[in-house]
């Protein structure tokens, strides 16, 4: 900076302050500019001048200061103060030093501290920002894609919303309201907390619509573009679809009744046949093939589409009408909390509850209440785990355990035995049992569940391996593609350890009072006629409270445990090992559950959540926020768009090492 004369008449302006001498200018440190400053953080460890806390100071010597202004005037740190020559009664005196006022002024301004500062700022700034359309504009900017194939997105379990069609003068309020999936929820929930559970549940004997009620699901893509107002599920993908030219001509969603078994979706709503019919009416009107979009699904029924409940389709029906599967977050092996919400109403989101918000939940909405409205949704055993400890492990070790594990997924229920304190010197073989691998688990839930519960398993529902080569072989003729798109990266409850409470007469009698019980006719064996009778003296009850052990949280442990639940690698809500094992191995080439060699992709995606963003922001991976994410979003798009070819083999995991370690023999 080249030297100025001194003003003869000093302006009060910090502008027309008088400057140092050349030769001052020489001696004094440069300032500490993102550009000079080379000076690392660890230089700046004590409280001194110029560290981190004389960032207020730096900045408020920005603002304009009246030269010779007295130091005690000035917003400074006290040991800023005392820092400054003695003597020296101005700030800005012209007289004073200005080598000693530079040496006072913060010694760093570390870029580190710039850039996190800024980074703050534009995650900030991202978090608010408007990403509706984006993805569209963006991959039809860059690769050209257009609307191609037509599109039908599948939503998954819990996902649809469902209106109440009954015309019973107590439904009349709710005719055609939604009682799940909007505000309308919960308010019924709050007003008549019983009617509305009655209403939801589907009746245990028949699997259909219970006596009094009638809810179906919402249609068209409204259905499940948002959960409640504001919380969208398929929003995003309908928006971004769209910016490439898709619409009602060559976008749908086919909405369900989740609460179904998959059978009693086609004998009430004739479901399949419908979705059979829309996929051809767009296969004719689009001159092109069909790709299905699932979520959260084990995998989409094409052959009771193509074959099954007399459609007719034909053995190539699916190798004329459907281009490709896309399978986001697919359960496809199950989901780990299903087996707990079965067992006990519970998983980690009800467990790891602040214990003000745990008892007003069980006050309101007890465990019991919850798992026996879980045992009414047929339709969501579909998540029951599927593979046995050929998949999940077994009592010594797992295909998912970390490599410095003390314990192991493959005990899938550990039980404490009541009494022995929840810490980790404690908890032996000789304190906690049973141990549980998937094979025992399954048959134990079921145990302590209703009859009508086990009854709706074994005719709805298949928990093995198919190893029927000639039924297998069935999918030979199969050809399209399968696209398994996925998060990791996040925590994931993989495994438990539960607690045993005293016996308790089961849900098909715990309405019953004193020694009376009700004699069901829906069963001819029973010889009654829906009446009241009394029990017998040995009339014991079979059932048992279950809960999971929140007071175990053992420190250190690998896997995590912590409330009682063991964490593994995942989406939030499906372990990996659900998640990919079938993508990169079970039907990876031409396998025994693959006969066609029908070409599967995979792409992972890790969870990198933006803090400022409630739903994770752009590259977020959790199970239903990836439905916002863009890479997502992206891959759905190409494949959509005909160039599925863009869409690229991508493990980011350790499920490849898993697959290995699992018995496929």
């Amino acid at each position: 900076m080249p030297p100025r004369k001194k003003a003869v008449n000093p302006s009060p302006s910090l502008l027309a302050s008088p400057l140092p001498s050349t030769s001052a200018v020489e001696r004094m440190p440069v300032p500490a500019t993102p550009s000079n400053l080379r000076q690392r953080r660890s230089q700046n460890t004590t409280k001194e001048p110029g560290g981190k806390d004389n960032v207020e100071f730096n900045v408020k010597l920005k603002k304009n200061i009246l030269v010779n202004t007295p130091s005690s005037r000035i917003m400074m740190k006290p040991h800023v103060k005392t820092s400054l020559p003695a003597g020296k009664n101005g700030f800005l005196d012209a007289r004073a030093d200005m080598k000693d006022v530079w040496t006072s002024l913060p010694t760093s301004l570390d870029p580190r501290d710039l850039v996190s500062n800024l980074t703050v700022i534009d995650t900030a700034r991202r978090a608010l920002e408007n990403r509706d359309f984006t993805v569209g504009e963006e991959v039809k900017a860059e690769f050209g894609i257009e609307k191609h194939h037509p599109i039908i997105l599948v939503p998954g379990i819990v996902s649809t919303g469902l209106e109440s069609w009954g015309t019973e003068v107590v439904a009349r309020n709710f005719f055609r309201k939604r009682l799940w999936g909007t505000s309308t929820m919960i308010r019924a929930v709050l007003s008549n907390k019983e009617r509305w559970v009655q209403a939801l549940s589907i009746d245990p004997e028949t699997g259909l619509d219970p006596p009094g009620f009638k809810i179906r699901a919402a249609q068209g893509l409204d259905a499940a573009s948002e959960f409640i107002q504001g919380y969208w599920i398929w929003q995003k993908v309908v928006e971004n679809l769209a910016t490439v030219g898709y619409d009602t001509n060559s976008m749908d969603l086919a909405a369900y009744d989740w609460r179904l078994a998959y059978y009693n979706l086609e004998i009430r709503d004739a479901y399949f046949t419908r979705l059979k019919n829309k996929i051809e009416m767009f296969h004719w009107h689009n001159k092109q093939k069909v790709v299905l979009c699932s979520h959260s699904m084990k995998w989409v029924e094409s052959d009771p589409i193509a074959n099954g409940f007399g459609g007719g389709g034909g053995s190539n029906w699916v190798e004329e009408h459907i281009e490709a599967w896309i399978n986001v977050a697919g359960s496809l092996l199950g989901v780990s909390k299903a087996m707990t919400a079965f067992l006990s109403g519970e998983m980690r989101d009800t467990v790891e509850l602040h214990p003000a918000g745990s008892w007003v939940l069980e006050k309101f909405f007890s465990r019991r209440e919850r798992a026996k409205l879980f045992r009414r949704w047929p339709g969501s055993s579909s998540m029951w785990l599927k593979g046995g400890n050929r998949i999940w492990g077994n009592e010594n070790h797992a295909p998912d355990d970390p490599e410095d594990a003390t314990d192991t997924h493959g005990r899938f229920f550990s039980f404490r035995h009541p009494g022995v304190p929840p810490d980790d010197k404690s908890l032996s073989e000789w304190t906690v049992s049973p141990n549980l691998t998937v094979n025992e688990a399954g048959p134990y839930v079921l145990t302590h569940t209703p009859p009508s519960f086990q009854r709706m398993m074994e005719s709805n529902y298949s928990q093995g391996f198919e190893t029927d080569v000639k039924k297998l072989k069935e999918n030979g003729k199969d050809h399209r593609k399968i696209y398994c798109l996925y998060g990791h990266g996040k925590e994931t409850e993989r495994s438990y350890w539960y607690m045993q409470g005293e016996y308790e007469e089961d849900e098909s009698r715990s309405d019953a009072e004193g020694d009376q019980a009700y004699c069901d006719a829906s069963d001819p064996s029973n010889g009654c006629d829906n009446s009241v009778i009394n029990r017998t003296a040995l009339d014991f009850p079979l059932a048992r409270r279950h809960w999971i052990d929140s007071a175990v949280t053992i420190k250190g442990s690998s896997p995590e445990v912590r409330s009682g639940v063991k964490f593994g690698d995942g989406d939030g809500t499906i372990p990996v090992v659900s998640l990919g094992s079938m993508c990169v191995k079970g039907w990876k080439g031409k396998t025994k559950w693959n006969p066609a060699g029908i070409e599967v992709i995979t792409q992972e995606y890790k969870h990198s959540p933006e803090g400022l963003d409630l739903r994770g922001g752009a590259q977020t991976a959790d199970h239903v926020d990836i439905l916002g994410a863009s890479p997502l979003n992206s891959a759905i798009l190409k494949i959509a768009g005909g160039r599925g070819d863009l869409v690229t083999e991508q493990i980011g995991s350790k499920i490849l090492e898993y697959t290995e370690r699992m018995d496929w023999d």
